[in-house]
């Protein structure tokens, strides 16, 4: 898996623009002879039949990534942005970029002022995105649209991976490529199964956007339970240890709260009887099992929970991450193979006689 991941990780796929990532999973389905389409929006479907008395399992994860848009292009070459997804201002300065055009893909850098030029007030400053350029090289605006380059493309970071000490890995787009990866694999392992109930595997479109364009699919699928593949904010750095418990190399883990706390009501307290069933899922295969709570993160689950005339129930599952949203995220692999095992062993439980019922019984 750690190999499928970096190969992942090397794809640009903004939000809106996840042709490339989609096509690369279509190739592995493909050659685990799964079946699968996609949906106008872009959403990658691939399901899994199995017993019409269990309650329908529908278990996705994002394919895109946050970065930017071209806004302007200046008379001089260089190239103005517009921020797409929540793309941290403080650590933009002196980035390598990737620009996605019909002619290729273009490298470049966000400008960082010359130090020898900059006064003391401006070394502390964190420069808004609207104030930042791009410099790919080119000297006129002419010589930048002879590349392709114009108004509305896709801007990413320039897709890297690091092998880091041990298991952990660093690089762009660990959130949520690392899903991706997961879901694959986790695919490989249903192809034959025996039994279990009817799986629905998702890769998911413009999360980083608007959390909202899994939604068709999850509308075709009609979920009775949705799974959700994501980080987990990793709490084991000295600016982070307020905010939890989950380490990196600590395991998989579940969120019992999520709550976004800016401006959009929205989150995610997860169904009980999927809680319990993780628990014991975790137990029976011997593996940590870790929670999160927190405001400030959110994820497309949110809108899927209030679906159809009985809603669905929903949990968002994880693997703890370091430095979200940054150039480069860190995660160890141990996690994620174990949210792979923590996932097969989970659905292996659900069947006909799994209860959902809520209220007074």
């Amino acid at each position: 898996m750690r190999d499928l991941l970096k190969e992942l990780m090397l794809i640009p796929g903004l939000a809106g623009y996840e042709d490339r990532v989609a096509a690369c999973i279509a190739g592995h389905l493909d050659a685990l002879g799964l079946a699968h389409r996609c949906d106008r929006l872009g959403n990658l479907i691939a399901t899994i039949p199995g017993d019409p008395d269990a309650p329908s399992v529908m278990m996705f994860t994002h394919m895109d990534q946050l970065g930017f848009i071209i806004r302007k292009v200046e008379d001089s070459g260089l190239i103005r942005l517009e921020r797409l997804g929540g793309v941290p201002e403080r650590a933009l300065a002196a980035q390598a970029v990737l620009i996605c055009t019909d002619h290729g893909d273009v490298p470049g850098l966000i400008a960082n002022k010359s130090h020898h030029a900059t006064t003391p007030d401006e070394k502390y400053r964190v420069v808004p995105y609207a104030e930042l350029y791009v410099d790919a090289g080119f000297a006129s605006r002419a010589e930048a649209e002879a590349a392709g380059v114009r108004i509305g493309c896709p801007v990413i970071y320039l897709p890297r991976v690091l092998d880091l000490a041990g298991d952990r890995l660093a690089g762009t787009s660990v959130d949520d490529r690392a899903g991706c990866a997961a879901l694959i694999d986790l695919a490989r392992r249903l192809v034959g199964r025996a039994s279990g109930p009817t799986v629905h595997l998702v890769w998911s479109v413009q999360e980083e956007y608007n959390l909202r364009g899994v939604l068709p699919a999850a509308t075709a699928c009609a979920p009775d339970i949705a799974l959700q593949i994501d980080l987990l904010l990793a709490c084991d750095t000295p600016d982070m240890t307020q905010r939890g418990e989950v380490t990196l190399g600590g395991g998989p883990g579940i969120s019992l709260y999520s709550f976004h706390g800016r401006g959009t009501l929205n989150g995610v307290i997860p169904h009980p009887a999927l809680v319990r069933l993780f628990e014991v899922a975790a137990a029976a295969r011997g593996l940590p099992l870790q929670r999160s709570a927190h405001t400030g993160a959110l994820t497309d689950l949110s809108y899927i929970q209030f679906m159809g005339t009985e809603g669905v129930a929903c949990l968002d599952v994880g693997f703890p991450m370091r430095y979200s949203h940054s150039a480069l995220e860190v995660l160890d692999m141990r996690d994620l193979s174990g949210m792979v095992d923590l996932l097969e062993q989970a659905l292996s439980q659900i069947g006909p006689g799994f209860d959902l019922s809520r209220g007074l019984r």
